[in-house]
This record gives structure tokens, sequence and C-alpha cells, in this order.
């Protein structure tokens, strides 16, 4: 009894060579923003906790201007991989968005569930000329947001994400 057409067997692609998502690293302006701010809040926070306990306490309690100096010298090399893990790749039918050092968290955002994408940028992000791109999709949860873009790249990819997402939700 013949139950369809015969098919030709497909070959086997070798494991570890199907087709990877390009991902997409960050711009470097995101992580001087952030470095700028570590230090614009903690080196001053250092000197007057300094000053204050040098003054009130005694010398010996001014050592402790040393913790916030402390947090900057730690957070450096911590920002710098928080940078590098973050990454963003466009796939066929969703973006994925990568990110974090301990715990990785990876989000699939398919294009025929966003609702809303939006390209904000505060003074700061402004000041280094970053932007961030918000996704909103029907489920609260599964919102994501790419941040420190380019603002070119910000536009293109909220025009993209949203020509891609009306054609997938016409469909549905």
């Amino acid at each position: 009894m013949d139950t369809g057409t015969a098919q030709p067997a497909r070959p086997a692609q070798p494991a570890g060579t199907e087709a990877e998502p390009v991902w997409t690293g960050l711009p470097r302006g995101l992580l001087r923003m952030r470095r700028l701010l570590l230090v614009v809040w903690f080196v001053p926070l250092a000197a007057a906790v300094g000053v204050l306990l040098g003054m009130f306490a005694g010398p010996a309690w001014a050592a402790f201007a040393a913790l916030p100096l402390a947090v900057v010298v730690w957070g450096w090399p911590v920002l710098g991989r928080n940078w590098r893990s973050w990454r963003y790749a466009e796939r066929a039918d969703d973006l994925l968005i990568s990110r974090g050092v301990l715990w990785r968290e990876e989000t699939v955002v398919p294009y025929g569930r966003m609702q809303l994408v939006e390209v904000t940028s505060g003074p700061v992000e402004r000041r280094f000329g970053l932007a961030s791109v918000q996704l909103h999709t029907a489920a609260a949860a599964t919102d994501a947001r790419i941040p420190g873009l380019l603002p070119e790249e910000a536009e293109r990819l909220r025009d993209r994400l949203t020509e891609l997402g009306e054609a997938r939700s016409a469909g549905l």
C-alpha cells in the first residue's frame, strides 16, 4: 500500500553546522557612559565620606572613604563584562536578545507578537549619542529592551521590526 510519494533523503548536516544567528554587539559608547556614571557618582561620594567622617568622627574613620573607591575599582571590569554580554540577532521570524554574565538570559521575540517598538534616549544617552529600543508584546513578561544603540541603528531597527511585525501579524 502506497502512502504517498517518496521523498529523496536529505543529507544530514554534520553536528555544529546549523545556521547560527548573526549576533550584533552594542557600541562602545554605552560602556564609556556607564563607566563615567560610576566615577561621577562614587568618587565624589568617597570625598564627601572622607571629609565628613574625618571632621566629625576622627581621622581613623575617614578610611571608610575607601569603600566607594573600592566599588569603582570593582565595578570598572564588571561593567566591561556586562557590556560584552549584550548582543542581539535578527532572524527570519524573530529577534534574539542575549545578555548576562553570571545568569545568562536569552529573549526570543517573534515579529508577529510585537505590538509596539519605541526608541528612547534620555539626556545622558543623548550626550553620548545613544538610544534604546524597547519592544512591547501582548504579554508584559516578554517585553524586551536593547540599550545603548547608535540612534541611526535604533531607528533602522525600529523601522525594520515594525515592518516585519505588521507583515507577520497580518497573517494571524
